[in-house]
């Protein structure tokens, strides 16, 4: 394959544009937002955005990911702020399993990479920024000789400074002039959101993404795990072998996630399953009402939000809110319960509107207060302690 075949079309000057999407499958675990979406519907949104031109900002967030999120609140934020927000672990998966979450599959970045090189349409360009010296270079040879759906127009080390050293006019030229429709950056999940999101406005390729070790997958110098250690959960004991100092981050994540597992997970659990089984569900009487003024809106919830019911009308009125971006205050103090979902979508509104005008959550009873800390959500939500 050549760099003269359809796959070579060029991006737009500017960069694309940006819109907030309420109407995503969302749910929330540990804090934070993800798509309930597996590995083919992932694929299909990014080569949508890709071709349509369409910015995608992806986040694929594993367990040590979502505990340095809960202290991080620019991390947090990075996520809150994504288009699309992968599993990308099975403890995330088993955990979403316990709280009753539609999740089919873990969605890894390294999958959904895989998934589009093996795809058979017409190749998204990619550009890899980061990853040790050589490596993108490496993987950029590597996955043009494969072929497939996706194709390497340029690759560039990086380095190991700060994010604004990685960030200066010749390297985003070097990336808006390949033509790229995707760039996979490799510079450790913090420091990569991070770049991301520092320098969305000036990159002309729609969809962004930090994909870790992708680039030493592609490139052969990283061997992924056998499949059967990534569906049991034990693909960390491959990389422990592979890359041995990684066992203090895993020891420090399982026993954070152990305690809060422990502490917000199960009783939230408990509390639905006792619910379900002895039919004491609240009524889906969820109401809202929007009021404007000339210096924010506030949508004022009533009822109970725990059933999907509800969610059209919330999802409805948060998109109208968004076309006209000011201050977007929630008033819960007539809610009387909460599901996931819900909170899902109160994650994302989050993100959104603290970036276009400023957004925040009042009048929780403490009966709901409870339960948004069980969600590990009251702490982003209202600035309470988590």
């Amino acid at each position: 394959m050549t760099a003269s075949t359809e796959a070579s079309v060029v991006c737009s000057a500017q960069p694309p544009s940006s819109q907030v999407d309420f109407n995503r499958p969302v749910v929330s675990i540990l804090g934070l937002p993800f798509d309930a979406i597996d590995v083919a519907q992932a694929v299909q949104k990014i080569r949508a955005a890709a071709f349509a031109g369409k910015r995608c900002f992806v986040s694929t967030p594993n367990l040590n990911f979502a505990m340095a999120a809960r202290t991080d609140a620019a991390f947090r934020g990075s996520v809150l702020r994504s288009d699309l927000n992968l599993v990308d672990g099975m403890p995330l998966v088993w955990i979403g399993r316990l709280l009753g979450l539609p999740l089919r599959e873990r969605v890894s970045g390294a999958d959904v990479f895989e998934a589009l090189q093996a795809h058979v349409g017409p190749p998204v360009t990619v550009y890899l920024f980061g990853g040790p010296p050589g490596a993108a270079a490496l993987a950029c040879d590597a996955i043009n000789q494969r072929g497939g759906g996706v194709f390497c127009v340029g690759a560039d080390t990086a380095g190991f400074g700060s994010v604004e050293s990685m960030s200066t006019d010749a390297q985003i030229d070097r990336i808006n002039q390949s033509g790229a429709r995707f760039v996979v950056v490799s510079l450790g999940a913090a420091k990569g959101q991070a770049w991301i999101e520092r320098n969305a406005a000036l990159l002309t390729a729609p969809v962004l993404c930090h994909l870790g070790a992708v680039v030493n997958f592609a490139a052969g110098t990283l061997q992924r795990a056998p499949r059967w250690m990534q569906l049991s959960g034990l693909e960390w004991l491959w990389r422990i072998r592979a890359e041995p100092s990684l066992w203090r981050r895993y020891r420090n994540d399982a026993l954070a996630a152990f305690s809060v597992v422990l502490t917000r997970v199960l009783p939230d659990a408990l509390n639905d399953l006792s619910q379900r089984v002895f039919g004491q569900s609240p009524p889906a009487d969820a109401q809202l009402e929007v009021f404007r003024t000339p210096h924010g809106q506030t949508l004022c919830l009533t009822g109970n939000w725990y059933a999907e019911s509800g969610l059209p009308a919330l999802r409805h009125a948060l998109a109208q809110c968004a076309l006209n971006p000011v201050r977007l205050s929630i008033n819960l103090s007539g809610v009387k319960s909460v599901g996931n979902a819900f909170t899902g979508l109160l994650l994302i509104a989050a993100g959104w509107f603290e970036s276009h005008g400023g957004f925040e959550v009042v009048g929780t009873t403490p009966r709901l207060a409870a339960a948004l800390h069980r969600k590990l959500v009251l702490h982003t939500l209202m600035g309470r302690e988590q």
